[in-house]
């Protein structure tokens, strides 16, 4: 190789490293100080429940905020599936403080929702503006919308592993570049780790009991895998039913919030469904000790959907682990597994069904749980992955391979 060749493979590397590192600083911090505020709003809407009723009005900020300032990036992470697959444009910057806000305040005035598409969206935004200041080409974008995908889910909630195999697995029928995936795994700990110097800590759950491997135990995990599988379908479906009704009756889109919110207040505050405002966490901790009413995994998605469906922001995945982490813990009453293991399956693996990612949810499930549940974490997310229809939280998100071609065949012999 030539001294020319060896300078210009050099330069590359230490241009990728150093992108890898910026992305990663930034969105880790960018996340941090979300981490940090939403924080506060979560435990300041706990101490004044009185501010729910005040959630049209958040509503309506929101929708005022991005119909006359983010119109460009309302689609949030489908717009990034879509540039990744389609590049056109840099993503706007304005993404970043937009759904940060709209987050924020989501959940200060007590919407069902999550911060994963928070995250996400801020990593995303945030990478792609080197797309100028590095002069990349549209290949090259690519690889900063994985690494922004990365490094903001690594980041929101400390699984580095699961992060950078969730950016690559997202866009897994697309064509990924080789390079992507040692920078996905550098972007991704890099981001993690400017968490921990920040000092925020995420929450912690643990599977204390693990049952031997036998064929009993095997036979109740691919049954209750299939249950999961349902609840990601109905997870799906029922947020893209409740936009789909926005959009069709509501068509100035700043009114859609508000008028959502006022359905949610009414039901939140007047009907005293309170835990399921925000993110829910406390219910996702207890679910894991005791066994959770039946009901509370299709309370949550119903308000989910809705807080999404009507245009409030944050993200899916958390309100995911709390409806998978509330039906394996409801399943413990009529299961012979332990409740922590159930509830940990449930957690990951509906996760998977929605979003089309079953060996980054299996990874995420070793991160948070340990090795020793992992062959039935695996198996959770493997079948809720096929048993949970064609159609994930992200519409942009291309399926295909072996997945596909079940619901094709499924399709053509029905």
């Amino acid at each position: 190789m030539s001294t020319q060749k060896l300078k210009e493979l050099f330069f590359t590397l230490f241009k990728w490293i150093l992108i890898c590192l910026l992305i990663g600083i930034l969105s880790g911090s960018a996340s941090a100080f979300f981490l940090i505020a939403l924080e506060w709003v979560t435990q300041f809407r706990i101490q004044h429940n009185w501010i729910i009723w005040l959630l049209p009005l958040g509503g309506l900020l929101v929708g005022l905020s991005y119909y006359y300032w983010g119109e460009s990036v309302a689609k949030g992470n489908n717009l990034l599936l879509e540039e990744y697959e389609n590049p056109k444009k840099t993503i706007p910057f304005k993404m970043a403080p937009l759904v940060l806000l709209g987050t924020l305040l989501t959940h200060l005035f007590g919407g069902s929702a999550g911060r994963e598409g928070t995250a996400v969206q801020m990593g995303g935004a945030i990478a792609d503006q080197f797309t100028k200041f590095f002069k990349l080409d549209n290949s090259e974008r690519k690889i900063l919308i994985i690494l922004g995908i990365s490094a903001g889910f690594a980041s929101v909630f400390g699984t580095p592993l699961a992060g950078a195999i969730f950016a690559l697995e997202v866009v897994y029928f697309s064509k990924i570049n080789l390079k992507s995936i040692f920078l996905s795994f550098l972007v991704a700990y890099t981001a993690y780790f400017t968490v921990e110097f920040w000092q925020v800590k995420h929450t912690h759950y643990s599977i204390p009991e693990v049952p031997e491997i036998s064929i009993y135990n095997l036979f109740y995990t691919i049954i209750i895998s299939i249950v999961f599988g349902f609840a990601a379908l109905l997870f799906s479906r029922t947020t893209h039913f409740w936009g789909s009704l926005f959009s069709k009756y509501i068509k100035y889109p700043p009114l859609r919030p508000f008028v959502g919110g006022i359905f949610l207040a009414i039901a939140i505050a007047g009907f005293g469904f309170t835990k399921f405002s925000g993110l829910g966490v406390p219910v996702i901790v207890d679910s894991f000790l005791t066994a959770s009413p039946w009901y509370d995994f299709l309370l949550k998605i119903l308000f989910t959907g809705f807080t999404l469906g009507a245009g409030f922001k944050g993200g899916e995945v958390t309100p995911l682990f709390f409806v998978g982490a509330a039906l394996g813990s409801a399943l413990s009453l009529i299961v012979p597994m332990p409740v922590a293991l159930l509830a940990g399956m449930g957690f990951v693996a509906v996760f998977s069904g929605a979003t089309h990612t079953p060996i980054a949810c299996t990874i995420m499930g070793i991160e948070l749980f340990g090795l020793q549940p992992g062959l039935f974490i695996a198996i959770a997310c493997s079948v809720a992955y096929f048993s949970s229809g064609p159609v994930g939280i992200y519409k942009s998100q291309i399926v295909k391979g072996a997945k596909y071609k079940l619901y094709r065949k499924l399709n053509s012999n029905f």
